[in-house]
This record gives structure tokens, C-alpha cells and sequence, in this order.
């Protein structure tokens, strides 16, 4: 098993630090409902690069603003982010969007798409196969 290195321990205290920065610090209505899904801190540890997920938007215009917002203030963040870690080096910051939860949706609904136009080309017998399990269900 291997053990957490240190630049794995900087980052997940960074992403925790920076979620509660971000909910509670930056005022900006313009920014959309913010998570912090993941970071990644380079070996040196002289970057940080963070992967954040706007919810509850469809609008790509609204995620790219919160990234912009987020990248403007990066200098805020980090004087911020200095005073709550105590580390020699504090990172240069980057966000960018993780677009893994909104693919994993998206494959997720595409996935149910097919598996109801199936049930819908097999139409009657699929409902016959399960009208026999319903009375062998009942019979046990």
C-alpha cells in the first residue's frame, strides 16, 4: 500500500481550505454554486492546479464565468489560503472545470436512453417475462 506522499496531504488540505474560502469569503453573486472536487499540486509544490464543478447549471457560459471569477481572485484566495496553512511555499493557483461529474451524468443518461428504447422495441415480451417472475415470486 503506499503511503500519501506529501504533495497528495498539501493538496487535499488546499481543497478543503479552498472550499470553505469559496463558500464563505467570496461574495460575488455571479458565481455559481461551487464545489471543489479535486486537486492536484505539483511535486515542487509551486502550483496547484483546482478542479472545481459548478452545479445546478446547464449553462457552459455560467460554468466559464465562475472559472474566470475564481482565477481573478486567485491572488485573494491564496493570501486566504496562506493564513489558514502553514507552508513555505504557497502555490500558484489555477482552477479549472472537472468535467467528470457532468460526463458521468451524461453517459448516465445515455446509458438510460438505450436501455428504454430497448424495452420499447421489445415491447410485449419483456412485460410477459415479467408477469412470470411476479407469480413466481408470489408462489415461493
Amino acid at each position: 500500500m503506499r503511503e500519501f506522499s506529501r504533495t497528495d496531504r498539501v493538496g487535499q488540505q488546499i481543497q478543503k481550505e479552498i472550499a470553505v474560502i469559496i463558500q464563505r469569503e467570496i461574495k460575488d453573486p455571479r458565481l455559481g454554486l461551487v464545489t471543489v472536487s479535486a486537486v492536484e499540486v505539483s511535486r515542487d509544490l509551486s502550483y496547484a492546479k483546482i478542479f472545481i464543478t459548478v452545479l445546478n447549471t446547464n449553462d457552459e457560459d455560467k460554468t466559464k464565468q465562475s472559472v474566470k471569477l475564481l482565477n481573478e481572485a486567485t491572488g485573494f484566495i491564496r493570501s486566504l489560503l496562506g493564513k489558514r496553512i502553514r507552508a513555505r511555499i504557497m502555490p500558484e493557483l489555477r482552477f479549472v472545470v472537472d468535467n467528470s461529474l457532468m460526463e458521468g451524468m451524461r453517459i448516465s443518461n445515455l446509458v438510460d436512453s438505450v436501455i428504454r428504447e430497448d424495452k420499447a422495441k421489445r415491447g410485449d415480451e419483456s412485460d410477459e417475462i415479467q408477469d412470470d417472475s411476479e407469480h413466481k415470486g408470489s408462489e415461493e
